[in-house]
């Protein structure tokens, strides 16, 4: 019993300090995402233009969640959640995106966005089950994602002179 809570007070409390998660369901890789916690759960919005996708994520299913070390940025603590879909206009839905709004940054529409979310994203909780995992004893990194963003080309090589070069006046 002592243990399954101080199992339950670590998720909770490096869930809550820590501004991203990685999340890994069932057939798709680990991706971070942005949270809040709220009401004993990491709460999620995503799937809308211009939000972070939630791909895997279904209503009833489950999700891996690890938690980085705020200070250090490694891995604190992983655990199993259920996934729970909020429907739009709920209570409950509207009680977590007053939470989410606060947290969310550069929004593109401001005071808006909670209507833009009703519309056409996907609210989540992802509820913690109560089992942690053992941290490992090897190296789990892995190669990033694909993404279409590419790397800068090397700046020209005459370019720093003609940056640094001084006008004269007349």
């Amino acid at each position: 019993m002592t243990s399954e809570l101080l199992d339950q007070a670590l998720v909770e409390e490096a869930t809550k300090k820590s501004g991203l998660i990685w999340v890994e369901a069932p057939g798709v890789p680990a991706r971070t995402l942005w949270h809040v916690w709220h009401e004993g759960a990491a709460c999620v919005v995503g799937d809308g233009p211009g939000e972070q996708p939630l791909p895997g994520l279904a209503d009833g299913g489950e999700a891996e969640v690890t938690v980085r070390s705020k200070d250090k940025g490694g891995r604190l603590v992983s655990w199993t959640a259920k996934v729970v879909e909020l429907a739009s206009g709920s209570e409950q839905w509207e009680a977590t995106v007053a939470e989410l709004k606060g947290k969310r940054l550069n929004a593109p529409d401001g005071e808006a966005m909670p209507e833009r979310w009703k519309r056409e994203c996907r609210v989540l909780r992802l509820v913690p089950t109560g089992s942690t995992a053992p941290l490992p004893d090897a190296d789990l990194s892995s190669a990033p994602l694909p993404t279409p963003a590419t790397t800068r080309e090397p700046i020209p090589a005459g370019l720093p002179k003609l940056l640094m070069r001084r006008r004269k006046r007349t």
